[in-house]
């Protein structure tokens, strides 16, 4: 009885070991997978920042009436959306060091996630452009002609008639680019700056554990789902347009 009862104490014991043991390592896993998410979230927010003023302005140069700025936007929209973003980041990170002799981003990961916030913007950029001079197009040219009739001067028809209409109709397709920007975030990893996939993975080399980079899937979820209901709120309050 005595031995059969230290038996049982040594398989409770080791069951609280092992229990303990999951614990710890998944707090340790989402702890890591947290600092990622901060830097994926600081990617995501910076490019944001910059991609959106930098699109309306490309989208401005697309619409210009001076052809030749016309032209040369029209092909830096070309070559920016006809090549990989992976492929930027890695011009823009390294192309730098190739052709003056050292990198300017420097090796440390505030340096590596300013060259990704760079290469993101100008990508992003680009694609914002086409969706902003769809929707200002969209406009039809007799609400602006009313406006002129009623004395409003051109920045007037611009930021009341047109903007707040082009709003309305470029939240959808801007809520797809946007959230295809969170997961493009994970490709920052390329230039091994440290967001959420690159802290999931870095498990698989240092430790052998394979679930951590799918846990990922996880925090991912989460963010795109927040941005969901954050654009399905946007576009409600903009019924009013209807």
């Amino acid at each position: 009885m005595e031995l059969l009862y230290l038996n049982r104490k040594a398989l409770g014991e080791g069951f609280y070991y092992l229990k303990g043991m999951v614990i710890g390592m998944f707090w340790t896993v989402t702890q890591s997978l947290l600092g990622g998410l901060l830097t994926t979230f600081r990617i995501f927010i910076f490019t944001l920042l910059i991609a959106l003023p930098l699109g309306l302005i490309i989208a401005f140069g697309a619409m210009s009436r001076f052809k030749p700025l016309r032209y040369l936007v029209d092909v830096l929209v070309w070559v920016i959306r006809g090549t990989p973003l992976m492929l930027q980041l890695i011009i823009i990170f390294y192309g730098p060091g190739l052709w003056l002799g050292h990198n300017i981003w420097s090796g440390n990961e505030t340096g590596r996630i300013t060259a990704t916030v760079v290469a993101f913007s100008i990508n992003y950029a680009c694609y914002f452009s086409v969706i902003f001079r769809g929707g200002i197009e969209g406009v039809p040219v007799g609400q602006r002609e009313a406006g002129e009739v009623l004395g409003m001067t051109k920045s007037q028809i611009f930021f009341k008639v047109t903007l707040l209409q082009m709003v309305k109709r470029v939240v959808p397709p801007m809520s797809n680019e946007i959230i295809t920007l969170v997961k493009d975030t994970s490709l920052a990893r390329i230039i091994a700056a440290y967001e959420l996939t690159f802290a999931g993975y870095s498990f698989m080399k240092s430790d052998g554990l394979t679930w951590p980079l799918f846990y990922t899937g996880v925090f991912y979820l989460a963010f795109v789902g927040i941005l969901t209901l954050l654009f399905n709120y946007i576009e409600r309050r903009l019924d009013y347009f209807r």
